[in-house]
């Protein structure tokens, strides 16, 4: 367990920049002072502790650059800051990225990395690319992957690109399309898998998504690649973008991911090993969108040589 220090904070003024424009005051603060609990950081913002332009300001007020903060004085717990990434997996990010501009960029995530640090990971993706850029100010996820899942994932350079890519997502207008591995011989006609999820936590506090007719409405549209005796490689590409919603969908069509050890099937992904499938087969392959800036991409992440492989040994 990391010693855990208590450090005392004068009162500070802060300006805020374009890569806080829009933000709202509370979650500004709540990232600024981290170690600080939730309950105080609402405290000094309804005793009005927290001035903007020397006013008092409500927990939604949205901040705008050139913005004065003043932040009163505060103890922030301080912890042990945890090891940074090596040299070799900063160098394996910069190696994966796909594209970039001034606004964003597009990585080709490696399996087995978690997108973010936390549920015992201490440095995610996104914390190793911060540590691997020191100079970049503004670094976030757009959207999420499951950590054995590979391929395209979107981060953010400005706050201004991230509101406009989760916007585009939320109306729907980014294209996701992934490859994947199921198991079985996907039936005949079925294009279309509508059904709805619900996301459940167990007492372990393991997060596991059923179909359920009270949870969220989730489409996916698949479409056959190629097909082998007992197995068939699938493009999926979502409608909707709910927590392991290829992973449940296949499972519903009665074809599990191969690899997946959460919805998968035990005896297939035995099988799969011994043919050197080390992880689930699911793989982030395109992404179609505008970026902020107004024009169309369209970007492509290759499929991993160990999953190009396993299809090898399948034909």
């Amino acid at each position: 367990m990391p010693e855990v220090n208590s450090k005392p904070v004068a009162v500070q003024m802060l300006e805020i920049t374009e890569h806080h424009a829009g933000q709202r005051v509370d979650n500004f603060l709540l990232t600024y002072l981290k170690g600080v609990p939730k309950s105080r950081v609402y405290r000094i913002l309804r005793k009005g502790e927290v001035r903007v332009n020397r006013s008092r300001i409500k927990a939604d007020y949205r901040l705008q650059v050139g913005d004065q903060v003043r932040i009163p004085p505060i103890r922030v717990a301080e912890r042990e800051a945890p090891p940074g990434p090596s040299p070799r997996l900063q160098q394996l990010l910069e190696g994966s990225i796909l594209f970039e501009d001034d606004s964003m960029l597009v990585i080709n995530k490696p399996a087995g990395l978690a997108v973010h640090g936390g549920s015992g990971v201490s440095l995610g993706l996104i914390e190793s690319l911060r540590a691997a850029r020191p100079d970049q100010p503004f670094l976030e996820l757009v959207h999420r992957l499951d950590r054995e899942t590979s391929g395209c994932l979107m981060v953010a350079k400005k706050r201004s690109a991230l509101r406009h890519l989760q916007d585009e997502m939320r109306d729907g207008r980014v294209k996701k399309v992934y490859q994947a591995l199921v198991c079985g011989r996907w039936p005949k006609g079925m294009k279309r898998v509508d059904v709805p999820l619900r996301k459940n936590e167990l007492k372990s506090g393991e997060r596991v998504v059923r179909v359920d007719g009270e949870g969220k409405a989730s489409v996916t549209h698949f479409a056959v690649l190629e097909r082998f005796d007992r197995h068939t490689l699938m493009e999926a590409t979502l409608e909707t973008g709910r927590t392991h919603q290829i992973r449940v969908h296949s499972q519903f069509a009665g074809c599990p991911l191969a690899g997946d050890d959460k919805y998968g099937d035990e005896e297939c992904n035995r099988q799969l090993r011994q043919s050197g499938l080390k992880r689930m087969f699911l793989h982030a392959m395109k992404l179609q969108f505008k970026g902020p800036d107004g024009q169309k991409l369209s970007i492509e992440a290759p499929l991993p040589e160990e999953l190009s492989h396993v299809l090898v040994r399948l034909r």
